[in-house]
């Protein structure tokens, strides 16, 4: 039986999927179930509204938006819900994402998106970050955060381990 998603993932377009399948790698390292859908807030405004409106009757938790240009869809699906809402910019445009940056951040008073950085990284740290929502009443998840910071910690020990030895090996 397939569980329910926490999480849902929408995207504009299906040439997004590149970037926002960041978020979704992150959901399932941390064994988090989710649906990924791509919906316009232009080309489908019906879509969007009824896949945004019916989320919290469906178990979701939270959603991950991806845009790029123009960028509105993470601010329509916020106004359909009260969901929390994790905005990606997607570079997609001649102005390298700083447009979709600024309509994704940029929303009025009382329909907030949490905004995250441009492309795969904004990806990831909105799976994190989803992650992190969810862990607030999952000890479990909570768990793995903390496993995943001390991992990465001991990630960038070693590095700074290889690159003592490789000074050593080069006499500096």
């Amino acid at each position: 039986m397939t569980q329910q998603p926490a999480i849902g993932i929408l995207m504009g377009s299906d040439s997004d999927y590149d970037v926002m399948v960041e978020a979704a790698k992150v959901l399932k390292s941390f064994d988090v179930p989710f649906e990924m859908i791509v919906s316009s807030a232009h080309r489908s405004p019906e879509r969007t509204a009824d896949y945004a409106s019916t989320a919290m009757s469906r178990g979701v938790k939270a959603l991950i938006v991806g845009a790029g240009a123009a960028a509105h869809l993470a601010g329509v699906v916020a106004s359909e819900t009260t969901l929390p809402i994790i905005g990606v910019p997607i570079d997609s445009s001649a102005l390298k994402g700083l447009d979709a940056l600024l309509a994704t951040v940029q929303m009025p008073g009382g329909i907030p998106v949490a905004t995250m950085a441009i492309g795969k990284a904004g990806a990831k740290n909105a799976g994190i970050f989803a992650v992190q929502l969810l862990a607030l009443s999952d000890s479990d998840l909570a768990e793995k955060l903390v496993t995943s910071r001390q991992e990465m910690a001991q990630g960038v020990a070693n590095k700074s381990d290889k690159l003592q030895q490789r000074l050593a090996a080069d006499g500096l």
